[in-house]
């Protein structure tokens, strides 16, 4: 059993860092606002004043946050968790951000003496609680191996992809067709519903069909009731889509529908839903065919 250090208490990596205790693991926490993290504290989780203190007090480091400047914010300056460090150490990010970004991390932390890994993951939150998360992991092969056992106490399938930032790269790439999907399934709702069809009834003939994603299924019930608190919301999600366009124009591939995607989320911005779980693109579709 490790002592596990965790940074980032929110929808998912709370979420994880439960699982991870279940496992039987000692987890010492830190997140922003700690109230959020009360009911892991309540549950056993031992509570850190600063990302520093939760690696000075644990032999292998997690974090999971909202993006590029939150990962900065956690691990620079004397309180960030990089400070904190011991040679030897083992640091894993499982957040979202920019690959030049998570590789300039990582470089700092062999500066350090430790080690880093991006592993950031695809599924939900009801993929986690049942046990089903995928999880990509990039950097030096022997660190992965060593931390293997762990990584599969929160998800069975770990996927070695390479090198320091290929793992969020693998991430963003996989990122688009969540969005995609979810705006392709939300036209094909609204036009069976314009058309006399009730959306209850379209929702359940398009989950049952051929183009039944395990993302459509879980998420394809939001278009009747949203979630009160969002799995992963629309700004976060046009976050994930802005990092595949910067690398898009980086490496010179074109991605349409990466982009009209992106548009859509920057209208349920505009219209002040930006908090809500991205499948809020079915209402901003919705209200664009209303009649003016």
């Amino acid at each position: 059993m490790a002592s596990i250090g965790f940074i980032g208490l929110g929808i998912m990596g709370g979420r994880i860092a439960k699982r991870l205790m279940d496992a039987g693991h000692k987890v010492t926490g830190y997140n922003r606002t700690k109230s959020k993290a009360e009911w892991l504290i309540q549950a056993g989780m031992q509570w850190a004043d600063s990302p520093y203190d939760a690696a000075r007090a644990c032999d292998l480091i997690f974090s999971m946050v909202t993006g590029t400047e939150a990962l900065n914010a956690i691990t620079s300056g004397p309180q960030g968790l990089i400070a904190g460090l011991k040679p030897g150490q083992i640091y894993i990010d499982m957040s979202t951000v920019s690959p030049t970004a998570s590789r300039e991390v990582a470089r700092q932390v062999a500066q350090k003496g430790a080690h880093m890994l991006d592993a950031p993951v695809s599924g939900s939150v009801s993929t986690l609680e049942a046990g089903r998360l995928s999880i990509m992991v990039a950097g030096e092969r022997p660190v992965y191996e060593q931390v293997l056992p762990v990584l599969r106490a929160i998800g069975p399938t770990v996927t070695y992809i390479g090198e320091n930032g290929l793992a969020v790269s693998m991430k963003i790439a996989l990122n688009i067709s969540l969005a995609a999907q979810m705006l392709a399934f939300s036209e094909g709702v609204l036009l069976a519903e314009k058309s006399g069809i009730a959306r209850e009834t379209a929702v359940e003939v398009m989950l049952n069909s051929a183009i039944a994603s395990p993302m459509l299924k879980y998420r394809g019930p939001f278009v009747l009731q949203q979630p009160e608190e969002a799995w992963f919301n629309a700004r976060m999600m046009q976050k994930d889509l802005d990092l595949a366009l910067e690398m898009g124009r980086q490496l010179n591939v074109p991605l349409p529908t990466t982009a009209v995607a992106g548009e859509f989320l920057t209208a349920a911005r505009a219209m002040g839903l930006a908090d809500r779980d991205f499948a809020i693109l079915f209402d901003v579709l919705a209200k664009k065919a209303e009649p003016s």
